[in-house]
């Protein structure tokens, strides 16, 4: 989002700090709830493929 400034200076930013975009709706659906964190879906990818690697299984 740009903006002017109090000194006439053209400013930016990010709209996802306002409420100028349509909340998310997954977000609003979720709520806080959601089973499993990116990061932590991540982490068992790695561990998996580790485990596929460990057991000589390619494309696992």
């Amino acid at each position: 989002m740009v903006y002017e400034g109090q000194n006439g200076r053209l400013c930016t930013i990010a709209s996802a700090w306002t409420d100028i975009d349509p909340p998310d709706e997954f977000r609003l659906i979720a709520a806080g709830r959601a089973a499993f964190c990116v990061v932590d879906l991540l982490a068992l990818c790695d561990a998996l493929d580790r485990l596929a690697e460990s057991m000589g299984a390619s494309d696992a």
